[in-house]
């Protein structure tokens, strides 16, 4: 179990790769290789106890990501919405800079390396 108090979802292994460069605090990274179903949603929902955490959602800006976005705003209300800038597409193809400042941006501790 995890005693992180902030959560952040993805959607692949290299966003969480490329997030984790750059952040310096203790944060629960979870994937979600693609769209959730209902199931695999209330499970994650438990596992990690994500009513009760800081939820950040952090997806490609694509039509999967968009999906994924939505979906996950539905189920968890609280959560907080971080963005790309829609040239990279990808979180994983943000540049560390660019990654860190919108990390940063919802006070999220990152390496002062990549500012």
């Amino acid at each position: 179990m995890n005693d992180a108090d902030k959560v952040i979802i993805v959607e692949g292994r290299t966003d969480k790769v490329q997030i984790q460069k750059v952040i310096d605090e203790k944060i629960e990274i979870i994937c979600t290789n693609g769209t959730l179903g209902v199931e695999r949603l209330e499970e994650l929902l438990i596992e990690y106890d994500l009513d009760n955490k800081d939820v950040f959602i952090l997806v490609d800006e694509d039509s999967a990501g968009h999906k994924l976005r939505k979906q996950l705003s539905i189920e968890l209300p609280h959560a907080e919405h971080i963005y790309v800038d829609k040239t990279f597409r990808e979180v994983a193809a943000t540049p560390e800079a660019e990654l860190a400042a919108a990390l940063l941006s919802r006070s999220i501790a990152v390496d002062p390396l990549y500012l």
